[in-house]
C-alpha cells in the first residue's frame, strides 16, 4: 500500500503587502514559515507503510525556477510514485489548492482514494463536496488515517470506521459517533519524523536567522475563546496537555537549535511550564525558544518570564489584538489593554524580542487609524504585525457577520485581506493597514 502526503501550497493573496509603502513591504509577512507538523504526525501514524511525503510549501520557496505549477507538480508526483491513496491537511485558505491537487489525481487514476484532513475538515466539513474528495476525517485525525489505510488494504468498506465523512457523489455521509475520542497531547501522541523534511530544511530560516527553526507543541487547543479565533473551536474549547518527559525526548532527539513552541498559548498551566524547564536545565538542552504568551500571563508572572529568558527564550509573540478595551470585550479577548505596556516593559527587561500582534476592524476610519498609530507609537516593541481581522469559517464572529461578507473566496481568509465592506475605500484602507508595519524598534523580521 503506497500512500503519497502532499502539504498544500499557501496562498498567495496578500493586499496589505500589495498596497503597503515601499520601505513597509520587507517587514510584512509574505508567507507563514514552519514545518507541515500536522501533516508529519499523519505520516507518523502510518510509517509501517511506504510513506511518500512532500512539501510543497518549502519546494516552492526553495525552487522557485525549476518548480512547475501545481497540477504539472502533482502529476509528477504520481507518475513517480503510483500511490494508492493521496491525503493532505488543508486550512481554509488553501482549500481551492487542497481540491486541485484531488482533481489532479483523480484526472490522473480514479481508483486513486483521496482523503482530506487539517483545521478546515474540523470548521466546515460541508466544504468538500467535490466529487474528487472520497473521505473527509475532522478532528485530530491521524489514527483514523491510519484506519482508513486498513480498510483499504483490506478492501473493507470505509464505513465501519467511526468519525469520518465519506463523499458519496456530492453528498456527504457521516459514519457513527467514535464511542473512544483521540488523545493527541497524550496517549495518542505521535512523535513527528523529521527527517521527512529534510529537503525543505532551509526553507524553515526566518528573517534574518542563520538557521532553520521547528515547530513543536506542548499542547492542543486554548481554554480562551476569542470570537475570531478557530483554534479553540477546533478542540471544542478543551485545552490537553502534553507530557512533559515526551516534550524533553522530542527536544534531545530533534536536530535544531531553533524552536518555535506551536501552541495556541503556552504558558495556561504556570506550574507545568515551571517544571519543564527545570527539566530542561537538568538534562542540559541549550536551544532557542519562541512562544505565543498573553500579556495578562507575563504580567501575573514576571519571574517566570526571567526563568525562560535565561533558560533561552528569545522571543514572544503576543496577540495584543486593540489598544480598546471595548474592542477586547467584543472579541471575547479576557484580557485588558491597560495590561499591554506592562506586559512590554516585562519583555524587554528580559531581552526578549517581543513581537506583537493586532487586528484591524474593517470599520476602521481614519480617526482611528490615527489613533492606533500613535497608540502603537508610544507602545514600541521590537516588531509589530497587523492583519485584518477575518471571520473565520466556524468561528462565533463568522456566525455574528457572515451575511455581511461581500468576498468568500476562501484563498483570501488568511488575515491578509478584507472580505467585509471597509468603511473607507478599500485601497485606502490597505494603505492605511500596510503603513502600521513600520511602527516598531526592531529591524528583522520574527
Amino acid at each position: 500500500m503506497k500512500i503519497l502526503l502532499i502539504n498544500t501550497p499557501r496562498s498567495p493573496h496578500n493586499m496589505i503587502l500589495e498596497s503597503a509603502p515601499e520601505e513597509a513591504k520587507k517587514y510584512i509577512h509574505k508567507r507563514l514559515i514552519g514545518p507541515p507538523l500536522g501533516l508529519m504526525t499523519v505520516a507518523e501514524a502510518v510509517k509501517d507503510y511506504d510513506v511518500v511525503f512532500f512539501e510543497t510549501k518549502g519546494e516552492y520557496d526553495l525552487f522557485p525556477e525549476i518548480t512547475p505549477p501545481l497540477k504539472q507538480l502533482v502529476t509528477n508526483l504520481l507518475n513517480e510514485h503510483k500511490p494508492d491513496i493521496v491525503g493532505t491537511t488543508t486550512i481554509a485558505s488553501e482549500f481551492n489548492y487542497a481540491i486541485d491537487i484531488f482533481k489532479t489525481v483523480k484526472a490522473f487514476n480514479p481508483d486513486i482514494l483521496t482523503v482530506a484532513g487539517g483545521l478546515h475538515t474540523s470548521l466546515s466539513p460541508n466544504d468538500f463536496t467535490d466529487l474528487s474528495v472520497d473521505l473527509v476525517l475532522p478532528g485530530q485525525s491521524a489514527h483514523i488515517f491510519r484506519e482508513v489505510v486498513q480498510a483499504k488494504e483490506k478492501n473493507e468498506s470505509f464505513e465501519n470506521i467511526p468519525g469520518i465523512i465519506i463523499n458519496k457523489e456530492g453528498k456527504l455521509y457521516s459514519t457513527k459517533n467514535r464511542a473512544y475520542k483521540f488523545n493527541s497531547a497524550e496517549d495518542d501522541f505521535l512523535m513527528p519524523n523529521r527527517k521527512l523534511i529534510e529537503r525543505w530544511r532551509n526553507s524553515y530560516i526566518v528573517g534574518n536567522a542563520k538557521e532553520p527553526s521547528t515547530y513543536l507543541f506542548t499542547s492542543l487547543g486554548c481554554p480562551y475563546k476569542c470570537t475570531f479565533c478557530s483554534i479553540w473551536c477546533q478542540f471544542q474549547g478543551k485545552y490537553l496537555q502534553r507530557d512533559i518527559e515526551s516534550i524533553i525526548t522530542e527536544l534531545k532527539e530533534m536536530d535544531y537549535n531553533i524552536v518555535r513552541f506551536a501552541d495556541a498559548n503556552t504558558i495556561v498551566n504556570e506550574p507545568v511550564i515551571e517544571h519543564l524547564f527545570d527539566r530542561i536545565e537538568q538534562e542540559g538542552i541549550k536551544k532557542t525558544y519562541i512562544m505565543d504568551i498573553r500579556t495578562d500571563t507575563a504580567v501575573n508572572n514576571p519571574k517566570l518570564i526571567e526563568k525562560l529568558a535565561k533558560a533561552g527564550l528569545k522571543v514572544v509573540i503576543c496577540g495584543f489584538e486593540s489598544f480598546r478595551e471595548e474592542e477586547l470585550k467584543k472579541y471575547n479577548k479576557s484580557s485588558e489593554a491597560k495590561l499591554i505596556h506592562q506586559a512590554i516593559d516585562i519583555f524587554h527587561q528580559n531581552g526578549i524580542m517581543l513581537r506583537g500582534n493586532y487586528v484591524i476592524p474593517n470599520d476602521y476610519d481614519d480617526s482611528d487609524f490615527k489613533a492606533l498609530s500613535d497608540y502603537t507609537s508610544s507602545h514600541k516593541v521590537t516588531y509589530a504585525g497587523y492583519t485584518i481581522l477575518t471571520p473565520m469559517p466556524g468561528t462565533p464572529f463568522y456566525e455574528e457577520i457572515k451575511d455581511q461578507i461581500i468576498d468568500f473566496d476562501l484563498a483570501k481568509y488568511n488575515f491578509f485581506n478584507s472580505v467585509l465592506k471597509t468603511k473607507l475605500p478599500l485601497e485606502k484602507f490597505y494603505e492605511n493597514v500596510g503603513k502600521l508595519w513600520l511602527i516598531k524598534k526592531g529591524t528583522d523580521v520574527i
